[in-house]
């Protein structure tokens, strides 16, 4: 696992789900270079991966902290400055996210 400073901790449960991915990729948004978010769920946020994968290629490390079977804890950490990818959005707009 990557060393990077967690500067704030997300429980995605507490978070509508209507505006749960654009409130995570907007606290990634927020993060500098070096720095991390810690999400935790309360299944594996796999998908979310994907997206960030899709979105944010080369700018962030994905680090599982805790592996289930009941909490899952994600180290997201901001390896290198960039905006989402052109023409996208957290969830396709699904969510609320633009």
């Amino acid at each position: 696992m990557s060393t990077f400073e967690t500067v704030v901790r997300l429980d995605a449960q507490a978070i509508p789900p209507q505006t749960r991915h654009a409130t995570i990729f907007a606290t990634f948004a927020k993060l500098g270079v070096g720095q991390a978010m810690e999400l935790v769920n309360s299944h594996d946020p796999r998908p979310l991966y994907f997206q960030f994968a899709d979105q944010l290629e080369g700018q962030f490390a994905w680090d599982y902290l805790e592996r289930g079977p009941e909490t899952f804890r994600v180290a997201i950490s901001r390896v290198k400055a960039g905006a989402p990818a052109q023409g996208s959005s957290c969830c396709g707009g699904g969510c609320g996210g633009a």
